[in-house]
């Protein structure tokens, strides 16, 4: 930092999509007294991703009919008009994100980790602790991701599988037929990637994910994982077993055994863990209300036990409202930029420009999944 305990109205904690989404917001508003810090370099989760791994959701440069692409999280912005492609590589997405935060100049500090957050008595801002120095906040905005924090311990033995998230490049794996645990994104992409390269799979779930037809793909695998899953299982490359509850993997001769209740699979390689991540407010955990089993928000997106911390990303929830997608949670930046602008007393009429382009949801009843056909 360049000064002794500097003060800042605004401090972002994580340069994902979701703190560098924010960070536009506030310039909008004219907010120039903020900071995002980022513990590695803008983008890092994307940039970790499996080299095959891709975005789910379709991007497409309909911007200019009025409709954003749906991984943009700056208004005329198009990652498909940047890279000519519908779904990105974690790579790419990263370039898109180190894009904008060059093109609007955003205040990044990288290399930056915050190793404690406190919050100061009579609601008067927050102590931020960094391995580079202390400083001080009015409000903080909570905008870390979740790839970084992977749920790699579901069982006994789990340790000695390969999380999804360990691995660089689906190239890396070595054997010709392989466990993978877990049916929802992860495991899907996991398997798809290795039956392209010529592999038999076993796709393990403990519900069946690929049954599921909720119209909500936070609930439901996307359009794109169900394609390539069918692709995948045509082909005689992937195996798929619902309804099993993984309940232990041990090391024997020659490999490793899966266990199920009633069933056992054998595999000569460590099995793929795809269990998914833990949300990154664990590390804040008693700044919020878990009563629900997830972290309680205000309809400002606001801690409710924590007044002047904010979320933004995918670990916003409300009932059963989940924010995990991109065009999801774009959608609360401004609504969270808005409380702050006004406690702060700035004039938040530049928003409206969200509202006409449908990021500013701020009625939460209007979300509804049913679909007539």
């Amino acid at each position: 930092m360049n000064t002794k305990n500097p003060k800042f109205d605004v401090v972002i904690v994580g340069a994902g999509p979701a703190g560098i989404g924010c960070g536009v917001v506030l310039q909008d508003l004219g907010i120039e007294n903020f900071v995002i810090l980022e513990r590695h370099q803008v983008g890092a989760s994307f940039s970790r991703w499996p080299e095959e791994m891709r975005l789910i959701t379709p991007s497409f440069p309909s911007h200019g009919f009025g409709l954003l692409d749906l991984n943009a999280v700056v208004l005329n912005t198009s990652p498909a008009l940047r890279f000519r492609r519908e779904h990105l590589s974690g790579k790419e997405y990263a370039f898109y994100l180190e894009t904008v935060a060059e093109h609007f100049e955003l205040p990044v500090k990288t290399e930056t980790n915050v190793e404690t957050i406190k919050a100061l008595p009579q609601c008067k801002g927050f102590v931020i602790q960094t391995n580079r120095g202390e400083l001080r906040s009015q409000f903080v905005i909570w905008a870390a991701g979740e790839f970084q924090y992977p749920h790699s311990n579901p069982f006994p033995g789990a340790d000695l599988c390969i999380h999804n998230s360990q691995l660089r490049s689906w190239s890396e794996v070595q054997g010709e037929e392989l466990v993978v645990i877990g049916g929802y994104e992860s495991g899907v992409d996991a398997a798809s990637n290795l039956a392209a390269l010529g592999k038999k799979v076993k796709l393990i779930d403990r519900n069946s994910s690929w049954s599921n037809s909720d119209p909500d793909p936070s609930i439901s695998l996307s359009p794109y994982s169900i394609m390539r899953l069918e692709i995948a299982y045509s082909m005689g490359l992937v195996e798929l077993i619902g309804e099993k509850e993984i309940e232990e993997v041990r090391a024997v001769k020659n490999g490793y055994v899966v266990e199920s209740e009633y069933e056992k699979w054998f595999s000569s390689t460590p099995p793929i863990l795809c269990t998914g991540f833990d949300t990154s407010l664990k590390h804040i955990a008693p700044m919020f209300d878990w009563s629900n089993g997830y972290a309680a928000l205000t309809e400002e997106d606001e801690s409710t036990i924590t007044p002047g911390l904010f979320v933004v990303g995918p670990s916003v929830r409300h009932g059963n409202l989940i924010f995990c997608f991109i065009y999801k949670f774009r959608q609360r930046f401004a609504v969270v930029v808005n409380a702050i602008a006004e406690r702060l007393e700035i004039d938040t009429t530049p928003l409206e420009v969200y509202r006409r382009e449908g990021l500013f949801l701020e009625d939460l009843s209007c979300c509804d999944n049913d679909c007539v056909c």
